[in-house]
């Protein structure tokens, strides 16, 4: 290990120009070659002054190394992580975001990891951004076999690599239960693609026991969403940690919110599965304005179920008030879908309903735009 360290420091502290300001992580590999073994080791302040954390967090970090008596271990693991091209601020948020990297074993782990993953053809900048993203797999033997999985799923690095920011993919226990779910999956005809859609959600279906999975997809179908429909995917991720009684129980909550008969709301779970995600609240909110107050029938609403996924405050209702008002001055020819209203994109709803009439209403567009934050101008107070 010594000469692994001797070797990196060499390398990275020759190559400075004699001329140039020495950094903290410059002064870090001196102090690795020539560590001062009188000294006091306090941890907290080794955090602050060596690695570069702020006072808080090392504060914070510091519960996790207090078993440290020196700063040997420490030492090789940040000679290490200045060998793979990580700058000081790089390293600082590596320590911050996990303090027991600092503990691990360089040459029985580290080292051969790099080796290792350097032979599933990633760049030293993918493994070095790869160790950024997921310091406490890295200090793991098993994240080599683990990414021999997940590359060829993920089908490039840097989906991989966005995955990760977004879940915790390399934690999974995959030879028990990920293996065996994305098997299950590729039987009920989901691609890759929609599978790793699943994978970084969190919590992930793909994380829960494969009986388990199994139920999902029979509740699916039992709400007529088959495993070829493109609302597969999205029902399974809304029924995946709800069990049936509780899935009964939502299913009644909407037919009795939107007056729904049992086919009406057969079909609109079938179109927006993720109605069974969303509470009580929000859902009675939404029947009362799109039912009660703009008098849409029931029916109409079950075959458009989009439109109930929608942010009322945010979409729904400054759409509607700008509809109303062109209505009131007579500048529509006739009136809208108000499906077609809700859905539409926001350049889309713009260039339809509000770019025509610059002219004969210039405020117009304002005035929404401050709806949409939640105000109501004098403009949209109706009587």
């Amino acid at each position: 290990m010594l000469r692994l360290r001797c070797s990196i420091l060499t390398h990275l502290l020759s190559s400075r120009p004699p001329t140039s300001p020495v950094s903290p992580l410059h002064r870090l590999l001196s102090a690795a070659v020539s560590p001062n073994p009188a000294s006091a080791f306090a941890v907290d302040d080794y955090l602050v002054r060596t690695c570069g954390l702020t006072r808080a967090q090392a504060l914070k970090a510091s519960a996790k190394l207090s078993h440290l008596k020196s700063p040997s271990k420490p030492d090789a693991v940040l000679a290490f992580l200045a060998g793979l091209g990580l700058s000081a601020a790089d390293v600082a948020a590596v320590v911050a975001k996990d303090p027991q990297l600092l503990c691990a074993k360089v040459e029985e782990t580290l080292v051969p990891n790099v080796a290792e993953l350097t032979g599933l053809d990633l760049s030293p900048s993918e493994i070095a951004r790869l160790l950024s993203l997921g310091p406490d797999r890295f200090r793991c033997r098993s994240i080599v076999s683990k990414l021999q999985y997940c590359l060829p799923l993920f089908g490039s690095s840097e989906n991989l690599f966005r995955a990760l920011k977004s879940g915790s993919v390399l934690s999974s226990d995959h030879e028990r239960v990920v293996k065996p779910n994305v098997a299950f999956l590729r039987e009920c005809g989901l691609g890759a693609c929609d599978i790793v859609k699943l994978y970084v959600l969190t919590p992930s279906p793909l994380n829960i026991s494969t009986e388990r999975l199994r139920t999902a997809v029979a509740c699916v179908e039992g709400l007529g969403v088959s495993r070829g429909s493109p609302m597969f995917r999205h029902a399974l991720q809304a029924v995946a940690f709800l069990n049936e009684e509780k899935i009964t129980t939502k299913v009644e909550h909407l037919k009795e919110t939107f007056r729904w008969s049992d086919a009406e709301v057969g079909i609109a779970v079938s179109k927006a599965p993720s109605l069974l995600t969303k509470n009580k609240e929000s859902l009675q909110r939404r029947s009362e304005f799109l039912i009660s107050e703009l008098g849409l029938e029931p029916a109409y609403v079950a075959y458009r179920p989009a439109m109930l996924t929608y942010s009322l405050e945010g979409r729904i209702r400054p759409r509607y008030y700008v509809v109303k008002f062109l209505k009131e001055n007579g500048l529509l020819k006739r009136d809208p879908s108000y499906f077609t209203v809700f859905k539409e994109s926001e350049k889309a709803f713009k260039k339809m309903f509000i770019h025509p009439h610059k002219e004969a209403a210039p405020h117009l567009e304002k005035d929404y735009d401050a709806a949409c934050k939640g105000e109501v101008p004098t403009n949209f107070r109706f009587t």
